[in-house]
C-alpha cells in the first residue's frame, strides 16, 4: 500500500513540476518574440534577463493576476471581458518595476497593408505600450498553450 501512495505522490511532483516549467519557458518565450516584435519593449542583458522575466511573469500570473480579476470583476463582466488585457498590463508593468533590465516606452509602429486593409502609422504612447504589448503577450501565450495541449 505504501509503494503505489508514494508513486502517485512522486508522479504528481513530477507533473507539477513540468507545469511550473513549462509556464516559464513559455513565458520565456512569450517575453522574447514581444520584444523582438515592438520596438517599445527593451530587453537588456540577454538570455538571463528572459529567464528572470519569464520566472517573475509566472510569478505574477499565478499569484496577482487572479487577485486582479477578483477585485475588477464588475468592470471585467461590464467590458465583457476585454479588462483583462488591462490587468495583464498592469502585470506587464510590475514586471517593469521588479527586473530592471526590462522596460516598456512610448512607440511609434509602422502600420500595415494585407489584401488592400491597410493600418496607418500611429505613435503609441506609453499606456498604450502596455496594452498593446498585454494583447501580444496573451496572444503569444495562448498560441503556445494550444500547440502545446494534450
Amino acid at each position: 500500500m505504501l509503494i503505489p501512495l508514494t508513486q502517485t505522490f512522486l508522479s504528481d511532483s513530477i507533473q507539477g513540476m513540468k507545469s511550473i516549467l513549462r509556464k516559464i519557458v513559455f513565458y520565456s518565450v512569450a517575453l522574447f518574440l514581444v520584444a523582438q516584435t515592438l520596438e517599445g519593449v527593451k530587453v537588456s542583458g540577454g538570455l538571463l534577463t528572459y529567464i528572470l522575466g519569464g520566472i517573475v511573469l509566472s510569478i505574477l500570473f499565478v499569484i496577482v493576476r487572479p487577485i486582479l480579476s477578483i477585485v475588477t470583476l464588475p468592470l471585467n463582466i461590464i467590458t465583457l471581458g476585454l479588462f483583462s488585457f488591462l490587468i495583464n498590463a498592469i502585470i506587464l508593468y510590475l514586471l517593469t518595476i521588479i527586473v530592471p533590465g526590462i522596460s516598456i516606452a512610448a512607440f511609434e509602429f509602422n502600420g500595415f497593408s494585407f489584401l488592400g486593409f491597410i493600418v496607418p502609422q500611429l505613435p503609441i504612447n506609453g499606456f498604450f505600450a502596455f496594452i498593446v504589448a498585454s494583447i501580444l503577450l496573451s496572444l503569444i501565450i495562448g498560441f503556445l498553450k494550444w500547440l502545446t495541449k494534450k
